[in-house]
């Protein structure tokens, strides 16, 4: 039985790199890609701190079905089928939450590769993946202009 993939997609070029990783390297595999949505983004901006704002809730559902929409036309240069969902929740618990309920062998995301401070005040979403996904990780880090030697 071929094994099911996971693939975390937002609008990152990682993201973009990590579902073609495993679009090229995982081809006999069932491959999912999932977008979380995240209710913090849900906020009002109008000056209404702490409320939800429909409009707000509702592009956010918009931009997550078109980002879906782009990991099946880069799924479709690879002449590949996959599974797109979306779920709401924060990124890391989401991801492993997925990955537990629907037999996830293993899950390939994109990494913002944070060093130092910002990575401490940011957090890893990537880190906390690891450290709680019922199965392998695979981080797909494009590099930085300071990593050139």
């Amino acid at each position: 039985m071929a094994s099911r993939i996971l693939v975390a997609f937002d609008e990152s070029p990682q993201a973009t790199a990590a579902l073609h990783h495993a679009l090229s390297t995982y081809t006999d595999a069932e491959i999912r890609v999932l977008h979380v949505s995240d209710p913090q983004e849900w906020v009002s901006t109008d000056g209404m701190d702490g409320f939800y704002s429909e409009t707000a809730y509702r592009q956010s559902q918009e931009s997550a079905e078109r980002l879906l929409e782009k990991a099946t036309e880069i799924a479709q240069e690879y002449d590949a089928d996959l599974t797109t969902d979306t779920t709401v929740g924060t990124a890391a618990s989401s991801i492993v939450r997925y990955a537990e309920e629907h037999d996830i062998d293993h899950i390939v995301l994109g990494s913002h590769g944070r060093r130092g401070l910002s990575r401490f005040l940011v957090g890893s979403v990537a880190e906390q993946v690891i450290r709680r996904s019922p199965g392998s990780v695979t981080i797909i880090r494009e590099p930085q202009p300071d990593d050139a030697a």
